[in-house]
């Protein structure tokens, strides 16, 4: 089970900042690092949402249940959302498709083009051609 934490270096590398946000208050915060072996390896910021203005501000925030959905957003240095993940409560994220999400998403940055289904770094991305719609 890989986490953010154990591909945090890579992430970084990759010119980009993580934060991890939770209606936990600091004080949870620093008890569940002090005490997990997980969270013990977190270098990033834990944010604490206690007043749920950040869940709520970004839609993850379900009021039927008073909880927040785990969810992942790339954003920008625009501050644009590019990508978003919500996960039901009961399903975990899968770290190393954000990763290939992140990386397809600079890598369409840099090039332009798009990036297929499974596309991974070293493959060939897609151009624009509206000539060739329908033809492929």
């Amino acid at each position: 089970m890989a986490a953010v934490a154990d591909h945090y270096q890579e992430i970084i590398g990759l010119n980009t900042e993580v934060l991890g946000i939770s209606t936990d208050s600091i004080y949870a915060h620093k008890v569940f690092h002090e005490t997990s072996p997980h969270a013990s390896k977190v270098q990033f910021p834990l944010v604490s949402d206690s007043t749920l203005t950040i869940s709520r501000s970004y839609g993850v925030f379900d009021e039927q249940s008073a909880a927040s959905y785990r969810a992942t957003f790339i954003i920008d240095p625009t501050g644009k959302i590019k990508l978003w993940q919500i996960y039901p409560f009961e399903v975990g994220r899968n770290v190393e498709e954000m990763l290939r999400a992140l990386k397809a998403l600079q890598y369409t940055e840099k090039t332009n083009e798009g990036t297929p289904a499974d596309w991974q770094p070293g493959d060939k991305g897609i151009k624009a051609d509206f000539q060739m719609a329908g033809k492929i």
